[in-house]
């Protein structure tokens, strides 16, 4: 069973009838009735995408699924398409398969990602816990400021844009946690 803390980009889940895929982590709100966790789901069934709301108490059955090591081969458009690296056959994902997953995928990745099955269809992808990107456009720095408690808004390499500390400046290799999109630590 998974209870509603387990659920991160990629997870697969069965409410009620339905098979969802969690595409992005929205926030979570607390109140009087306790914390509600909003995400963005995709019914891996129909293929509909939308917003629930999930109590901190609800539990789930967790669906195992076929998960296959590959490597992004390249993208066209809004098509990732994925090489496995034993038979060579290739998959194909949409850009809104793969959720939040996709802001950190570059065709000059060399890392493997984890790619997720259903009835031998490709619906979703696990990267690794922490990527190295490249700072493509940020503020100056402000030299001495090394603490890391505050952050500014930084462009990486692959188009996305994160929260970065003071002390980073264009070129610089970071470090990102993949669950969050939080920085890790800088790259030599």
């Amino acid at each position: 069973m998974l209870v509603t803390s387990q659920l991160r980009s990629g997870k697969v889940f069965k409410s009620g009838d339905d098979v969802l895929i969690v595409q992005r982590f929205l926030g979570q709100k607390s109140g009087r009735a306790g914390i509600v966790t909003k995400l963005r789901v995709k019914n891996i069934l129909t293929g509909q995408t939308s917003e629930v709301g999930i109590d901190s108490d609800e539990k789930f059955e967790e669906i195992n699924l076929d998960v296959l090591e590959m490597k992004l081969s390249y993208i066209d458009g809004d098509t990732y398409v994925f090489m496995d690296q034993n038979t060579f056959e290739q998959y194909e994902l949409q850009k809104e398969d793969l959720g939040d997953n996709a802001g950190y995928l570059t065709p000059e990745d060399d890392f493997p990602v984890m790619i997720t099955f259903y009835e031998d269809k490709p619906v979703g992808v696990t990267l690794p816990t922490n990527i190295v990107r490249k700072i493509t456009y940020c503020e100056p720095g402000i030299k001495g400021d090394t603490s890391g408690k505050s952050f500014k808004p930084a462009k990486l390499d692959s188009g996305i844009e994160v929260s970065v500390p003071l002390f980073c400046e264009i070129g610089t290799k970071i470090k990102l946690d993949t669950r969050d999109g939080s920085f890790v630590e800088r790259v030599k």
